[in-house]
């Protein structure tokens, strides 16, 4: 994979926050490890498995994906970015699969390879900006057709063995991993693409599985593909929370990583976020990912903190995290014409022009603020510090 040119000096640096997990501590001792691991969970199979898993191995293979197929919203953007630092933070190693030939099976950019491969250098260099830890060498991003390729001789057999072990009803009950449901008309690939995601897992040789709630039973069948072939080390699972859209019942989040300032306070400002109600509001959410929630969701339920304190915290809070991607993508050369290249390409792809017309919207630059830690943004009752 090329590399790319490292920011300009006058880029707002990363956001505090996410440069504070990204330095490892190696005498951190067995429970404090295991506290950040556990904390990227909103749900782990099994705590007692993971234990054990750190106190017998230095460091543990994490294996994280993505299929490039368009913009980036902010929960993969900055949670990932979160997540993967935790991590490393924690000793372990994590491994990012660049699922492109996933994304060309799932029909994304049109199953068009090279069109899908340059959005995964895209995405790459988001999270660059954004603060990812990858200069430490604890990150490594694979191409699953580079890997796949090179060594054929493992995947392949391996794709097969558990392809012959299940049955059909269940690897579609899989294939919301791809953001489908069994009840739509799937193609021969995208049937056979969980049994691919569920090999990936081996392949890659990973202690634990830290993807989406949306991708827990590809996992689950990893462990149970376990069962059959006798295999006592299971890999672990650790799935994150999803957060939700920013309207009421909305699952997709329409908020990227290159929005700009304006449309971001306008997201945030018609964003559904009902007085004194904690649970299933979006706000709420988003908050919750980047500092301690207890207390505000205390003065938030009692009604101290109002949703018109509320939104403009988190409004400011979201435009100081995205700023250095901002500042990246319009100071850097190459990553300046990556975003042309993905302009032109969600242009050419007809059933995504609508997320054309919004990158377009993005890119409109204007003047944006200092970024600041989102850890310390909020005081009691809601203000900006």
């Amino acid at each position: 994979m090329e590399s790319t040119s490292n920011s300009s000096s006058n880029e707002t640096p990363p956001s505090e926050s996410l440069q504070s997990l990204s330095i490892s501590h190696p005498q951190k001792s067995l429970k404090e490890r295991f506290d950040i691991v556990r904390s990227v969970g909103e749900e782990c199979i099994q705590e007692d498995e993971l234990e054990r898993l750190l106190a017998n191995k230095p460091q543990p293979i994490c294996y994280d994906g993505f299929e490039p197929s368009g913009r980036m919203h902010i929960a993969q953007g900055v949670m990932k970015a979160i997540n993967v630092n935790k991590l490393i933070s924690a000793g372990c190693k994590v491994k990012i699969w660049v699922a492109d030939w996933f994304a060309q099976l799932n029909n994304k950019m049109g199953g068009d390879l090279k069109k899908i491969q340059v959005i995964g250098q895209y995405l790459i260099e988001i999270w660059k900006a954004i603060g990812m830890d990858i200069e430490g060498g604890q990150v490594e991003f694979l191409w699953s057709s580079e890997e796949i390729n090179s060594r054929a001789h493992e995947y392949w057999p391996l794709v097969m063995d558990i392809a012959m072990r299940n049955k059909l009803p269940r690897i579609l009950r899989c294939c919301q991993i791809m953001g489908r449901s069994e009840k739509d008309e799937l193609s021969a690939a995208q049937i056979f693409y969980p049994c691919m995601q569920c090999a990936d897992i081996f392949f890659l040789k990973a202690d634990i599985c830290q993807l989406g709630m949306d991708q827990r039973k590809v996992n689950v069948l990893a462990r149970e593909y376990c069962d059959d072939i006798k295999r006592k080390n299971k890999p672990i699972i650790l799935s994150h929370h999803m957060l939700p859209g920013l309207q009421e019942g909305q699952e997709k989040i329409f908020l990227t990583l290159l929005a700009s300032q304006a449309e971001v306070n306008l997201k945030i400002k018609k964003a559904f976020c009902p007085p004194k109600v904690v649970e299933k509001n979006p706000c709420l959410e988003y908050i919750k990912t980047f500092k301690s929630f207890k207390e505000l969701a205390d003065d938030y339920e009692s009604g101290e903190l109002h949703p018109g304190d509320l939104k403009p915290a988190l409004a400011k809070a979201i435009n100081r995290i995205l700023q250095p991607v901002r500042d990246h993508f319009n100071n850097d050369p190459k990553a300046k014409e990556l975003v042309k290249r993905v302009k032109v390409m969600l242009i050419e792809i007809p059933f995504i022009l609508t997320n054309c017309i919004c990158l377009n919207a993005e890119l409109q630059g204007d003047k944006m603020m200092t970024l600041r830690s989102p850890e310390m943004l909020f005081t009691k009752g809601g203000n900006i510090k």
